[in-house]
């Protein structure tokens, strides 16, 4: 019941924050009190049930909330509204049935916001997670977590942002924003940078919802790619790792355990956008993705349509993270000295030159090369750089495979 709950609560976030701010105005006043009545109704839904109307039952305790906020600072009237509230919300009325989903986002990721307070705002006011738990998702304290909300608010409200579409010569730009942060969002879930496990699976379900929550209201290819993208990649989630937690690389995983429903729309999707018009970072990228989905084997994996895929990528979206997986691409079809030449362009690179994922693949190309001893010096370096846990474990173990 806590999980139908959440939810519900986490689909009602943006339509019960979009109404608020229609009928009332200031983002961050209407974002407060809209979590408060989420809160409010975590806790009394699963013990008395969800009401007949939970979306009027939100907009009712945040307006309550507001209201109480704008009379009075009053720490008696802000704990009025931590009592019991009743089911019927016959004082609303003429609620409109408007989605303004998308609306939020593009004010959620508005240019004057850093990537960091883009992601916290988004998961906050669109996503309808709470302070705490995007905190714990990201491993920082919820203080810190609290402060760069607030000041994202108030950068918003003194950029003069307007609850609104951007104007047309500025709403391409700014889609790609959104996407952006629902990337970075799901990668964060995906494989978390930091901490000892792995996976944070509250952020790859949330970022995957908002995909298709945008996919719903927009038609453009990126959209579905990118939708596309992220069915493919978590459909292999539950083969990446062993019982214990232990790193499974995509090579070694149990295939039966993917998701085939998940591959099967992740499939379809991108299928019927790719030949559309002109592909887009996202689209190669799950195109890419469906190759090794598709693959019943590693040894079945088409590597030369994977590497035409990522010369492609290359030229739409060149990137060196892009250039690292083309190196992996490149030794699977032409030898692993091939893909180690690919790899030197990336040494002077500064936003990959210390990463652990280039070490990583240098690592693994170099054993494929059979120089055992450059291969575990690589992975020692990598584990070393890296700051998860299950990646350190993984390439240190790596490296113990290759001591004579």
């Amino acid at each position: 019941m806590r999980a139908e709950v959440e939810n519900e609560l986490r689909r009602l976030a943006p339509q019960v924050l979009g109404v608020l701010i229609r009928r009332y105005g200031q983002f961050d006043a209407c974002e407060d009190a809209v979590q408060e009545a989420l809160l409010a109704a975590a806790v009394q839904w699963p013990a008395e049930g969800v009401p007949d109307n939970p979306r009027g039952w939100l907009i009712t305790v945040a307006a309550r909330r507001l209201m109480d906020q704008f009379r009075s600072d009053d720490a008696r009237r802000r704990r009025e509204i931590a009592v019991h509230v009743s089911h019927e919300t016959s004082d609303i009325v003429d609620i409109p049935d408007k989605d303004d989903t998308l609306l939020l986002l593009f004010l959620c990721c508005h240019p004057s916001l850093s990537s960091a307070s883009q992601l916290a705002l988004t998961l906050r006011a669109v996503g309808g997670l709470t302070t705490a738990q995007i905190a714990h998702a990201f491993l920082v304290p919820e203080s810190t977590l609290a402060q760069r909300v607030s000041r994202a608010k108030q950068k918003i409200k003194s950029a003069g942002a307007s609850f609104s579409l951007p104007p047309p010569a500025e709403r391409a730009g700014r889609l790609q924003v959104v996407l952006q942060v629902l990337y970075l969002i799901f990668n964060e879930g995906y494989t978390a940078s930091s901490g000892e496990e792995l996976h944070r699976p509250e952020l790859t379900v949330e970022a995957t919802r908002l995909a298709r929550e945008v996919h719903r209201l927009v038609d453009d290819g990126e959209v579905a790619g990118l939708l596309a993208l992220m069915l493919l990649t978590d459909a292999r989630r539950p083969a990446r790792t062993r019982p214990d937690g232990t790193l499974v690389p995509l090579a070694d995983q149990d295939r039966t355990l993917w998701n085939p429903s998940m591959i099967a729309e992740g499939v379809d999707l991108i299928t019927r956008t790719l030949p559309t018009g002109p592909p887009g970072s996202y689209q190669l990228q799950a195109a890419i993705a469906a190759i090794h989905c598709e693959a019943a084997s590693a040894e079945d994996t088409d590597w030369p349509q994977i590497l035409a895929l990522y010369q492609l990528l290359e030229r739409v979206a060149p990137n060196p993270m892009v250039t690292l997986n083309q190196a992996v691409a490149v030794a699977m079809v032409q030898g692993p000295a091939a893909g180690l030449r690919v790899l030197e362009a990336l040494d002077a690179d500064e936003r990959l030159a210390r990463h652990h994922r280039l070490a990583a693949v240098r690592a693994h190309l170099l054993e494929m090369s059979g120089d055992v001893a450059a291969a575990r010096a690589a992975y020692e370096l990598a584990a070393r750089r890296t700051t998860s846990i299950p990646e350190q474990r993984y390439l240190l173990s790596k490296a113990a495979l290759l001591h004579r």
